[in-house]
């Protein structure tokens, strides 16, 4: 084996940047988009907009330091770009409308203090903008608080997000042209903050004369699934409800023209595992037509042009993007095969094409067309990157299942290997062929420390059709398992791995298909499970996504306990004998606490090897540096320890 210092240290993965949110002007001259990097001396990951000029080759940052920026918006004029400008701690953490003239180096807060925004577009006249925020709270919720202090009733006591409209023609010349200490006060218009509607996806015609957005009546996870749309007339601040399917998903956009509506909606029931297409809705005729027939995947659809809706999708380990007509004839954007492309946007007239872009071989950067205007790649140099091979195998039930199987250079298939399964979360994920940056599975270390690295897409993953990922469907955990060990028994058959040296780890739901492996099964010499499922029963009383456990389980505990307890890990914690580590974020909502205490307690009791590890104001994932090597560096020293026998080390 090569020398192990060659692969990426757990620090230099952190320590790579991650591309998101591009944007394009319509004259094709700027480009923008988001880098987020570690800052290790802060413990905390930064977000900062960058500015690509095209004529000069050079890019610049808007923010720097603490204070961080997000979602570029170039206006439809080309003439200037706006961003949120994020700043402040904790409670005081505050999200504003900040905007910068093309050319110029400056940019000058536009939204008024009072309001912190989550997302924003253009008006299409470039005179102001529209944005969602959460209400302003009211004045009976401030005297209630003044009374009797802070409480909430669940269920009930809602933080809605309305649509706002900022005219910036009515902030004067200065908003666009400002003076070094000047502060601007412009106008701002609420549209729906007298509805009691969660604010989802909007659009604005090209007259400016309508808003179409699509709503949910709470901000509940649970309730996204029951939007409805509604048009929001500008001159007569009408709003009616559009009779379009009620089926309808989110993700809304007007035509070109104003006369058609193109929005996400099931194909055939709202359940979480089927399929999300796209519809255009004609509002004279009220008909409907599905243009995309072809792709058995959700379809995103990003930007509605005269020639045009670039949409973007999932095919297996690809993640591709392409311009349909409404007769549903696909132009393909990118390679299909060997791609995942993501964050994509477009020129009006269709000339100039964004996107981040990463192969099983290139790292993922910024591309303009078919030219990369970032430099990503220079984390790697110098450093040897592990092998990504696609593999299939079947089950016993017929699937065929794929996983991403990560190797030294140096790989010889002559020899055994130690294993470790690496179990993606969803469990509507999937596993890319694309090199690593995975913040919770120390895969490159694995590599130099001489493990291979399985990543299975196991049955409902996305990228392989409704069917896939309904197939899990009242078998979670179980029909997962099956996938996982049978792709195990196929690298085994093939000499590659050893047997008796095998390890499994994941997150989430990954972390919930480890447990199960923990007290289901005696085929593993050691598990890790990261903020996953032992109790479904628990889950479904203390979690934010309670639908979730419904549309797989097929009913609520109260009634099919049955069907609770079969795919629950601690109904077999009994057979259990596997050293398990758990790791947890002390505010998890998503998969409460006490799935952590759970296995942790009945471990333990059985007298299995356990540590439990909490991760203090840590939610469901980490936004921080330190807290991802903590994770990281925990699951390397517990595989070491247990499967290579190596001294363990407590981080």
């Amino acid at each position: 084996m090569m020398n192990g210092a060659n692969y990426l240290s757990i620090e230099e993965v952190i320590s790579i940047p991650k591309f998101m949110e591009t944007a394009i002007s319509d004259d094709g001259r700027y480009a923008a988009y988001v880098k987020q990097t570690a800052d290790w001396e802060e413990n905390a990951y930064v977000n900062h907009v960058w500015l690509y000029n095209r004529e000069a080759g050079k890019s610049y940052p808007l923010t720097i330091g603490k204070n961080e920026s997000t979602q570029p918006r170039f206006s439809p004029d080309s003439k200037y770009l706006a961003c949120i400008g994020v700043s402040g701690e904790g409670e005081n953490r505050k999200k504003e409308i900040y905007i910068q003239t093309l050319g110029d180096t400056h940019a000058y807060q536009a939204s008024p203090d009072c309001y912190s925004i989550e997302e924003f577009k253009w008006s299409p006249d470039s005179k102001g903008i529209y944005f969602k925020a959460r209400r302003l709270e009211s004045e009976s919720l401030k005297k209630r608080k003044e009374m009797y202090g802070e409480f909430y009733y669940v269920d009930k006591d809602f933080e809605y997000e309305a649509l706002y409209f900022l005219n910036l023609e009515t902030g004067g010349k200065e908003l666009y042209d400002p003076l070094p200490h000047g502060k601007m006060t412009p106008a701002v218009e609420p549209l729906t903050e007298q509805m009691d509607l969660q604010i989802h996806s909007y659009d604005i015609s090209f007259d400016c004369k309508h808003i179409v957005f699509s709503a949910a009546p709470t901000p509940r996870a649970v309730d996204s699934m029951d939007q409805e749309l509604y048009i929001l007339h500008r001159t007569t601040k009408e709003i009616d409800k559009v009779d379009a399917s009620p089926l309808q998903a989110g993700e809304v956009l007007f035509s070109p023209g104003g006369t058609r509506l193109c929005y996400t909606c099931y194909e055939k029931e709202k359940a979480i595992y089927n399929n999300r297409t796209i519809e255009i809705y004609d509002l004279e005729t009220q008909r409907t037509i599905r243009p995309v027939q072809d792709i058995d995947e959700h379809i995103i659809p990003v930007r509605w042009t005269p020639n045009g809706i670039l949409i973007s999708w999932q095919e297996k380990t690809n993640f591709l993007a392409g311009i349909v007509s409404e007769t549903g004839k696909i132009t393909s954007l990118v390679s299909k095969e060997d791609m995942v492309a993501s964050a994509p946007s477009i020129t009006w007239d269709q000339s100039t094409f964004v996107c981040v872009k990463q192969t099983s071989t290139t790292p993922a950067e910024v591309y303009i067309n078919h030219e990369p205007i970032t430099s990503r790649s220079v984390a790697y140099k110098g450093k040897i990157q592990s092998e990504k091979e696609v593999v299939t195998w079947r089950t016993e039930d017929g699937l065929e299942i794929e996983g991403v199987l990560s190797k030294p250079v140096d790989f010889a298939d002559s020899k055994s290997y130690p294993l470790i399964v690496a179990v993606h979360g969803g469990p509507a994920g999937t596993s890319f062929a694309v090199p690593t940056t995975n913040k919770y599975q120390p895969i490159e270390s694995f590599i130099a420390k001489g493990f291979l690295v399985l990543e299975p897409n196991y049955r409902g993953s996305t990228g392989y059709g409704q069917a896939f990922r309904k197939a899990n469907y009242r078998y979670l955990g179980l029909g997962d398992y099956e996938d996982v060990v049978s792709g195990v028994d196929s690298l085994i058959e093939k000499g590659y791995v050893d047997a008796e040296r095998v390890g499994i780890l994941g997150w989430s739901q990954g972390g919930y298909i480890s447990a199960l492996c923990a007290t289901y099964s005696t085929r593993f010499k050691a598990v890790s499970v990261g903020a996953g499922i032992s109790n479904w029963i628990t889950y479904y009383a203390n979690t934010d996504i309670t639908h979730f456990t419904r549309f797989y389980l097929g009913s609520d505990p109260w009634t099919d306990e049955e069907i609770y307890r079969k795919t629950s890990p601690m109904t077999y914690i009994n057979n259990a004998c596997t050293p398990t580590l758990i790791q947890h974020g002390e505010k998890d909502g998503r998969v409460p606490l006490p799935n952590a205490f759970e296995l942790y307690r009945g471990l333990k009791d059985r007298g299995v090897p356990a540590e439990l590890v909490l991760f203090k104001e840590m939610k469901h994932s980490s936004h921080q540096p330190g807290l991802n090597r903590a994770i990281l560096k925990q699951n390397l020293h517990w595989f070491c320890h247990y499967l290579l026998d190596e001294p363990f080390q407590f981080v």
